[in-house]
């Protein structure tokens, strides 16, 4: 509850430091990437290349939610290569072997360092890139590229797994989910940050397609912040809906196919945009 009252932007972090497993472990084979984003400040991260020298149908930069670190959220995408999708994962600052401390906007800086060292890539060259974002990292992605039209520009197709609508909408939910808490939903939302607001931007990220994922039985972040999404969004736009829980969504190979689907549909690459 005091957290929730002091509106520090640490109650969106969850970082763990020990990672659990890497993509040896489920039998995907990757790099180990160090990005220097200041002094105080350097990212970890995995690339994982496509299988037995494959094409390259594309590259996915994902960003994860609000817990754990990338090798508790590898599930998400460990899939891709096999499918032709290289993918790089980064951690935010604080996060598995990524240095700092976790706060909001000093994260926006972690996500475009990414971005940044990912189109300088030369697997990348010449191929489409989609972002795709899952919870806490869905709702910062989201508004990073609705804001920023260099990043927007270079991107074929953007895909929020699971986001939120404002922090003051996710804030207020929080507080409202438990009893020793309901009284102080408003003033929670009243002390949040109200200046990266996925839901004040989402429109802009057109005409950049967007895919919408959410989960019927999302008991973290509440469906109706997903169709909420939607409504404001302009097109091409898509929404999935599924019969499942928080950013459960890959766990289906049937969601795997229409994520597939949808990057195959939105594949087309300026080679301006490299």
């Amino acid at each position: 509850m005091i957290l929730i009252l002091s509106g520090c932007s640490t109650l969106f972090f969850y970082p763990e430091k020990q990672l659990v497993r890497t993509p040896t472990d489920v039998g995907v084979i990757y790099q180990d990437v160090n990005i220097k984003v200041s002094e105080d400040v350097a990212l970890h991260g995995w690339f994982l290349p496509v299988n037995d020298n494959a094409e390259v149908k594309g590259t996915v930069y994902f960003l994860h939610g609000n817990a754990q670190n990338i090798s508790t959220h590898l599930r998400s995408v460990y899939w891709l290569p096999e499918r032709g999708y290289q993918v790089f994962l980064i951690d935010y600052r604080g996060y598995g072997k990524s240095t700092g401390e976790p706060l909001i906007p000093d994260v926006f800086h972690d996500i475009n360092a990414g971005f940044s060292w990912l189109i300088k890539q030369p697997s990348v060259q010449q191929k489409p890139i989609y972002l795709l974002g899952q919870s806490l990292g869905a709702s910062m992605s989201g508004y990073l590229v609705a804001t920023q039209p260099e990043m927007r520009d270079k991107l074929s197709a953007v895909i929020l797994d699971a986001g939120f609508t404002s922090y003051a909408d996710i804030a207020r939910h929080i507080a409202s989910d438990n009893w020793l808490t309901w009284l102080f939903q408003y003033p929670a939302s009243w002390t949040m940050p109200t200046d990266y607001d996925l839901i004040d931007v989402v429109q802009k990220i057109s005409p950049t397609p967007l895919l919408i994922i959410h989960g019927t039985q999302d008991q973290v972040i509440p469906y109706e912040f997903g169709k909420k999404l939607l409504a404001k969004a302009k097109q091409p736009k898509a929404f999935l809906s599924y019969q499942g829980g928080h950013i459960a969504t890959f766990n289906d190979v049937g969601n795997q196919n229409l994520l597939v689907d949808f990057m195959q549909k939105f594949k087309a690459v300026n080679v301006h945009k490299q």
